[in-house]
Formats: structure tokens, sequence, C-alpha cells
């Protein structure tokens, strides 16, 4: 079976909301073997609308649309779908008296606009709304299924959640979707399809799809099958081999994040961490904090944006600040130890750079970033020159430095540090 979603809202068309409602269902959907083929974003206006639907139910066996059941005079989704169908409104008595009861409940008073939402197309079954006023509605036209939902979140998914996803389970085919997903860190694109394609281009079952995000490389793999165990083995062969091919740079074959990553091999190892950020602004402890458990292996951290404080908190000597710059690969390396003997941590990680937009020179540009790592041994430091706005840079910061977290931890044989630091997060 082959879906369109249409999202229906003027609001949706400006930068202002984001049609999430769309995830929701695609992922429900892919779950019950259903792919989305089309979605479609379409304002407030009846016309379009109508046109709109009758486009997409020419196409597809499933139309499913969000929003435009409310009770002002903009949402229209009940007319334009009567409309096309040639379908009269009717009041339905039933769904009044249950918006009529909620409204007492909450001991308010129902604006005479709310029996809007009681209008519905002839032939329609009404979908009750447990937590909200609008109904679904569940229509047949021509043997296509076309079900209408309300646009507010949690409307929308608890009437999928109880009386969509029953139906179209009865409807299903018995193809499911199998996927994985793997991350890859400290690759460019190019590189990670020039060694991932000659792997995923010999399995014509399987869509690969190769996507940037900053900082990271993500391969997602899907197959729709009727046959679990075949799909299973096909997808673990395929990780495998990717694996091989992509080596280290993979820090996940499950769709994790960086930070779940690196807490799993600090757990892994016993270890601990510390971090002394500048033009991070404490990300990179946010993105630790994350996890669940993070107190048994992140020890803190401080945000010392000022030299002063870089002295006062992580021990950098003023000197070398005055020779060196904040922005330097010393001072970098100056956080980093400072912070792990403070903290009494594993490991140290010190971040300095310029974000931007201002604040670059031709000598030291927006976008240089220093970050190191120190263990008790020493330590390395790593500088970059990212691109992008001031959050994007932040971003790509942090990561890097998870990343160099990780790729240290990778080297150690299990157990190699052991820390009883830890505490309740």
């Amino acid at each position: 079976m082959k879906a369109e979603i249409i999202a229906v809202g003027s609001e949706l068309l400006t930068p202002d909301r984001l049609d999430t409602n769309s995830l929701f269902l695609t992922r429900r959907l892919n779950q019950l073997g259903i792919a989305v083929a089309r979605k479609t974003i379409v304002g407030d206006e009846h016309d379009r609308l109508r046109d709109v639907f009758r486009e997409a139910l020419s196409r597809a066996e499933l139309v499913i649309s969000t929003g435009g059941l409310g009770p002002t005079l903009d949402d229209l989704t009940r007319e334009a779908v009567s409309d096309l169908l040639g379908r009269k409104l009717q009041l339905n008595e039933g769904v009044l008296r249950r918006i009529e009861g909620r409204f007492r409940r909450l001991g308010r008073t129902m604006s005479e606009n709310n029996k809007r939402q009681a209008l519905v197309p002839e032939g329609a079954d009404v979908l009750e709304n447990p937590v909200g006023t609008a109904p679904g509605l569940w229509l047949e036209p021509d043997g296509r299924v076309l079900v209408l939902l309300p646009g507010p979140p949690l409307e929308l998914q608890a009437i999928f959640t109880q009386h969509v996803e029953p139906r179209l389970a009865r409807l299903g085919s018995g193809l499911r979707l199998y996927s994985r997903e793997i991350r890859i860190a400290g690759l460019a694109e190019s590189e990670v399809d020039q060694r991932a394609a000659p792997v995923y281009s010999g399995y014509a079952d399987v869509q690969t799809t190769i996507l940037a995000a900053p900082g990271e490389i993500q391969i997602h793999l899907r197959s729709w099958s009727n046959d679990a165990a075949a799909a299973e083995r096909t997808l673990k062969e395929i990780v495998e081999r990717l694996t091989l091919a992509l080596g280290e740079s993979v820090f996940t074959t499950s769709g994790e994040s960086l930070e779940q990553a690196v807490a799993r091999e600090l757990t892994r190892n016993h270890a601990t961490v510390a971090a002394a950020e500048s033009c991070t602004g404490g990300l990179l402890a946010e993105r630790l904090t994350r996890v669940p458990g993070s107190s048994a292996y992140f020890r803190g951290g401080v945000v010392c944006y000022s030299n002063d404080l870089k002295t006062a908190w992580a021990d950098v000597p003023p000197e070398l600040i005055e020779s060196q710059g904040a922005v330097s690969s010393a001072v970098a390396q100056a956080l980093a130890a400072g912070i792990r003997r403070r903290a009494g941590a594993t490991l140290g990680v010190g971040i300095t750079g310029i974000a931007g937009p201002a604040g670059g020179s031709p000598e030291k540009p927006v976008g240089l970033v220093h970050i190191a790592l120190a263990d008790a041994l020493g330590g390395s430091e790593r500088a970059v020159q990212l691109s992008g706005d001031r959050e994007r840079i932040r971003w790509q910061a942090s990561q890097l430095a998870l990343d160099l977290v990780r790729r240290y931890l990778l080297h150690l044989p299990p157990g190699a540090h052991k820390s009883s630091a830890g505490g309740q997060d």
C-alpha cells in the first residue's frame, strides 16, 4: 500500500512552524508496512485544498491529512473534501454532545463556532478524539482510504493510535520495513560514499541513503520484506561489510548519537571525563549529560569565556594566554590538563576558538577552533577551521571533541582506567 500525507495549514508555509505530524505518521505507517510516497503542505484555501486532495486520491491507495478541522472559518478541510466527493456535510449529534460535554467538564462555555467541528461528510466514520474536540474522519471513496485528522499533535497521535492504526493493520499486505542507521564521524560525505558504494551497490533489494549532518555522515539502510529473518540477515551482512570498509570512523550501527557512543566507551573503560569550554559555551557538557547515568563518567565542567576564569578555574598560566593568545594550541592543552587535575578525571577536554560572527582576524579567522585532550601521561591537540554560522561552528566543535574522546578510548584495552569517581545524575 502506498500512502500520501497532506499537511493542511497556511502557518506551515511560513518559517515559524514545522510539520512534525508527518514524521510521526511516516514512522507509524512504515511499521505497518505502508510506504509514504509523497508529502504535501497546502495552505487554508478551499479550491487549492480540493485540488490537492483530488490529485492525492488519484495516485495513492491511502491519503491521510492533518489539520484544518478546527472551529474557525479558515479550517476548511471538511468543506473541501465534501465538495470534492460530492457528499453533504451533516451535523452529527453524537459528536456535538461530546464537544459540549468536554466544555462542561472544563467549566467553559462552548462558542457557537465549535459546532462546525461536529459537521461530518455523508458516509464518513467518526473517529472519536479522546483529548480534544475535533474528531477524526474515515472515508472510503472509490476503493481508496481517506483519513482526516486534527492538527494538534497530541490529538492526532491519540486518534491514530486508538482508531486508525488498528484499521490499517487489518488492511496490511504482510510487508514490513526493516532498517539500520550507521553514523560516521571524521570522514567527508564523498569519502564515505567512495568507500561504501562498492558494498551497498550489490544489494538491489536494500534502499541506501547517505545524508550529511553537522559533524557526521549517516547511512540509512531500508528493506521492505515479508520475511523478517531474511531481511535481518541481509541488513546484518551489509552493516558488517560497511563497518569494515569505513573502519573506526563508524561510531554506531544502531542510530545512536555520538554522546551515547562516547558514554558506552567511557563506561566500558571505567573512565571519567571533565571539560573546560570557551567557544562551545558548555555545549559539550550539555551533550554528555543528555545520556542517563552520565554521573558515572562525567565529573563536571566549566565555561571559562574570560581569560581570568581560564586561569582561576582551569589553571591556565596568564603568561601563556598573553604570549600565545586565548585561541591557541597551547591554551587548549592547558585547559584540558587543568580541568583534568581539578576534577580528578581520567580525561580532560579543552576547547577554545572563535565561533563568530565577529572576533576573527586574518591570523585567527572565525571558525578556528583548538580542541585538546589530556590524560595522566600528557595530551594531544587538534586545530580545525570550521565553516557555517555560530551555532553550526559550536555544534561541530562539540562533535569533534566527543569524537576525540571516543577514538582515544577505542585503542585502550578494557578496564585500562579504573575510577571510583561518580555520583547521582
